[in-house]
């Protein structure tokens, strides 16, 4: 009881777990904002530049060159518009080819040495391919699942007041 002369107990302090989570929905998160060429032309310039600075390092595109793959892959996914979400699991293998096409070790070859150079990156770095395209797409399926749905009216249903039609 609480009466004038009694003091009121404390307050018990929220589980750690629980204070995280309504800080974390307290945070204003950004608004997606890449179109579908944006998602592209991210996702391919990104992959290019750190082949080529996986290949000036390390003799051809590497490890270094997956984790950029995969991390632009998922950032693309996250940050792309509402109504462009298929952009993101569709752009991600076009720039995984085009990096290792373009950073692909030749071994002196021309073409012939050129071609055998990006079907070994493909043929060698296919798990890193998968995990970014698959990444995307899961992002942007439970983005997808996640959109308010819109159903367009019929042609019957008129702008009027909804309830029973007259007789």
């Amino acid at each position: 009881m609480t009466g004038p002369g009694k003091i009121a107990a404390p307050a018990k302090p929220a589980h750690p777990l629980t204070a995280l989570v309504r800080r974390l929905r307290a945070v204003q998160r950004p608004r997606p904002r890449l179109t579908g060429l944006g998602t592209g032309v991210l996702v391919t310039l990104v992959t290019v530049l750190a082949g080529t600075v996986d290949a000036m390092l390390f003799d051809g595109p590497g490890t270094f060159f997956g984790v950029v793959f995969v991390a632009v892959s998922v950032t693309a996914a996250v940050y792309v518009r509402p109504y462009d979400l298929v952009a993101a699991p569709v752009s991600a293998p076009i720039a995984f080819a085009l990096g290792i096409g373009l950073t692909a070790d030749s071994g002196g070859g021309g073409l012939v040495g050129h071609l055998l150079g990006l079907f070994t990156g493909l043929a060698l770095m296919t798990g890193w391919l998968y995990t970014g395209t698959v990444a995307a797409a899961l992002i942007v399926a439970v983005r997808a699942l996640l959109l308010p749905s819109r159903r367009r009216r019929s042609r019957r249903c008129s702008a009027a007041r909804r309830g029973r039609s007259p007789r």
